[in-house]
């Protein structure tokens, strides 16, 4: 899960129109050059505060969290309170954000190569499936699962290698539910987040 953490940025959304919200194919095609582009001439590491920007303005719109972590959180979503999945929500996208920010270091991306999307103008739903190419190491894939909303395409499933995001953190979430509640996983996740805050630098 470090690959699809180290990539999340890839899929940055631009600050578009709805109406001029380019299909799922295009989209990860032109804003993965565009942020591959800039962490490349400005040379950005995780610990810059440049870098920390970017995602937020960048990778943030263009995930779903909500949705994203109803998925994780799975049966047991239903049965948090409003205020419950509010703090589940914040939680996991910092945590998510800030795992990514950590781990982005580790993975030199050379280009991405986005495959051919088959889909009818109809659908809502879709898959976009990408070839990641690095520094080092041999290529591996990258399908981001995207569901047309009334603000355009959002992300709210990644699988790296074939291994989906949501499906990873369910079971570990599912587990301390069982153990510890539903607060009980919101106190692991901002625990969590709190023992390892993101590192920014003056750059």
């Amino acid at each position: 899960m470090r690959k699809f953490l180290g990539f999340i940025l890839l899929l940055a959304g631009l600050n578009v129109a709805a109406a001029d919200v380019p299909a799922p194919e295009q989209l990860v095609r032109n804003t993965s050059k565009e942020v591959l582009e800039v962490i490349k001439t400005e040379k950005l590491s995780p610990s810059d505060k440049r870098f920390r920007d970017l995602v937020e303005s960048k990778v943030l719109p263009i995930f779903d969290f909500n949705r994203l972590t109803a998925l994780a959180v799975g049966k047991y979503w239903r049965q948090a309170s409003p205020e419950q999945q509010a703090a589940l929500a914040r939680e996991f996208r910092t945590l998510l954000v800030r795992t990514y920010s950590t781990a982005v270091g580790a993975n030199k991306v050379q280009e991405i190569n986005v495959k051919a999307v088959k889909m009818a103008d109809a659908d809502t739903d879709t898959t976009v499936r990408t070839e990641v190419i690095t520094a080092s190491g041999q290529p591996f894939p990258i399908d981001y699962r995207l569901l047309k909303t009334g603000n355009g395409w959002k992300v709210y499933d990644v699988a790296v290698e074939g291994v989906s995001l949501v499906t990873n953190y369910r079971t570990s979430f599912n587990q301390t539910i069982q153990k510890d509640g539903i607060d009980g996983l919101i106190k692991a996740l901002a625990d969590r987040n709190a023992a390892q805050p993101a590192k920014t630098s003056a750059n």
